[in-house]
């Protein structure tokens, strides 16, 4: 389970990428993880390679108490981090080798011990309600009790920086009690979030240039400035950096490990993991938001699915000559990917080179480039959208260009007759739709008529049961997600619809859109599309 030394990057002990989501993460509004999601957290953190995993708080929450016991009896095999155990510095004249919460910490049987302890005068007089000496008393005691168990000691010391501002001498008091009873590191913890990144590397500088000892950082997100703060307090001389994934944390949330990383490894040249780390930031951040039951936030730095996308026709003309021209870092660093959006500010060069990501080679054919262009202007201008639609924007692309790609028209799967969709309200109050589709498919006119939990349902279930004795691949493809937007009509005219389709076949997914002013018309062009787009990949 254990490691006592951190993760092994080229900078060793020098500089520790530190990981609180299990403690600080876990108090995020919404997440609540059980003893055996924090052990796969803690897997996919040491797959990364941070070098310490802070666990929980043993002792005070059941489930923290359990993920230790689990991790000590062989369930956590940690190959870069060190596990720590958090906690607090034994009580107000108790002995600190008596204090429950003390044993505890022993008894998780971690490696390295955090602790944390106020460091505000005012905290110290009215939330602890002891004098300086005693609160100073609590933290040595407790560090000293701890280094003499053979663990390692980090001290959180919390609303440092609010302290520092009120009341130096006793903050500095508080980190030499620590640090002279065998602490490794003293971390300046900006507790309420408030900081700003120049008056916090200020702080950083000052301490060091006081202390001499080593620091660490921990900064809330309040001021929207928590990865800002991280970073210009390493600037400043923090060796020591305390994060936790995506950002979570209790209000607006902590510094995000992989933004702070990303800035670490790709603007400072710091290598904090281990070779080959910083490409899996990506994979990892998108695993623990699945943990944590969390969507992934698309527009998050570095990892996130539209932190490389761009969709100004500008860009995209300086991109087709140098994606560095319009990207801060190659996306491939940390595991992510370059992405160019059509919309109806496309351009002639967004168009291609989204063409070229999706297999349409639209060089060298400028009558078909601008006709696709003028039709993406002319469908999103009614309300369509290929932002989330690659599919349908692929399939509108085929059918522009000549020669070999234009398999679309040429033979499409099958082709509709007609549709008809009613709705029935039965004397028992249930409702059901029922659909007729007549479609010619494999040379023959096929009828069909199924029945519905609604009109789409009942649509798709009545094609299906045309389609399927001609298309083998039929039974794999599935609907995986379906989205209706309401979308207001301009002066004088009515409403329209916008469906996006995810289809699936269990190797990949793709999505499809449809507009139309009614929804099962708009349903009905996304589901087609999905099926012509499917007979593509069958006939490659």
């Amino acid at each position: 389970m254990t490691r006592k030394e951190p993760a092994d990057t080229p900078l060793g002990d020098d500089f520790h990428l530190y990981d609180t989501t299990l403690r600080d993460g876990a108090q995020r509004e919404g997440i609540s993880y059980s003893a055996t999601d924090k052990l796969a957290v803690a897997r996919l953190l040491d797959e990364l390679g941070v070098g310490f995993i802070e666990g929980g708080w043993p002792g005070a929450l059941p489930k923290d108490t359990e993920f230790f016991a689990r991790a000590a009896k062989g369930e956590l095999a940690l190959k870069h981090a060190a596990l720590v155990a958090f906690g607090a510095t034994r009580k107000a004249g108790a002995k600190a080798s008596e204090d429950k919460q003390v044993r505890a910490l022993l008894d998780s049987q971690a490696p390295v011990v955090t602790l944390v302890a106020k460091s505000d005068l005012r905290h110290i007089e009215r939330a602890l309600r002891v004098d300086v000496d005693e609160a100073c008393a609590m933290v040595r005691d407790t560090v000293s009790f701890l280094v003499g168990e053979a663990r390692r000691v980090f001290l959180d010391a919390e609303h440092f920086f609010d302290g520092y501002a009120y009341d130096p001498d006793t903050s500095l008091r508080v980190l030499d009690a620590a640090a002279t009873a065998g602490a490794d590191v003293v971390v300046l913890c900006d507790t309420n979030g408030g900081q700003l990144p120049l008056g916090l590397a200020e702080t950083v500088r000052e301490v060091a240039d006081r202390t001499g000892f080593r620091l660490g950082i921990h900064c809330q997100d309040d001021t929207s400035c928590a990865v800002a703060n991280s970073v210009a307090a390493v600037q400043a001389g923090a060796t020591h950096v305390q994060c936790t994934a995506n950002g979570y944390g209790e209000r607006a949330g902590n510094a995000d490990l992989f933004a702070v990383t990303g800035n670490l490894v790709t603007k400072l040249g710091m290598e904090v993991l281990p070779t080959g780390g910083a490409a899996e930031l990506s994979r990892v951040s998108h695993a623990l938001a699945e943990i944590a039951n969390i969507a992934p936030d698309t527009h998050q730095a570095y990892v996130g699915s539209s932190a490389f996308a761009h969709k100004a026709g500008l860009h995209a003309s300086a991109i087709k000559v140098d994606p560095l021209l319009y990207n801060h870092i190659d996306p491939a660093s940390v595991g992510n990917d370059m992405r160019v959006l059509v919309t109806e500010m496309a351009g002639r060069a967004s168009l291609e080179l989204k063409g070229r990501e999706l297999g349409v080679d639209l060089a060298g054919q400028p009558e078909a480039l601008t006709s696709a262009v003028n039709k993406v202007k002319r469908l999103e201008a009614g309300g369509w959208s290929f932002e989330a639609a690659d599919a349908s924007l692929e399939l509108l692309l085929r059918r522009e260009v000549d020669g070999p790609q234009n398999r679309v028209l040429d033979n499409p799967p099958f082709e509709l007759e007609s549709y008809r969709v009613v709705l029935d309200h039965r004397s028992d109050g249930e409702v059901v739709s029922e659909a007729t589709v007549k479609v010619h498919v494999a040379g023959q006119r096929v009828i069909a008529t199924a029945e519905g939990n609604g009109p789409v349902h009942a649509l798709d279930a009545a094609l299906r049961q045309a389609l399927s004795p001609h298309l083998s691949w039929l039974d794999t493809v599935e609907l995986a997600d379906y989205k209706v937007r309401i979308l207001p009509g301009h002066p004088g005219t009515d409403a329209v619809t916008r469906v996006l389709v995810e289809t699936t076949d269990g190797s990949r997914e793709w999505t499809t859109v449809g507009v139309h002013g009614n929804i099962v018309e708009a349903s009905w062009l996304a589901l087609y599309d999905a099926l012509v787009h499917k007979s593509l990949s069958v006939r490659a």
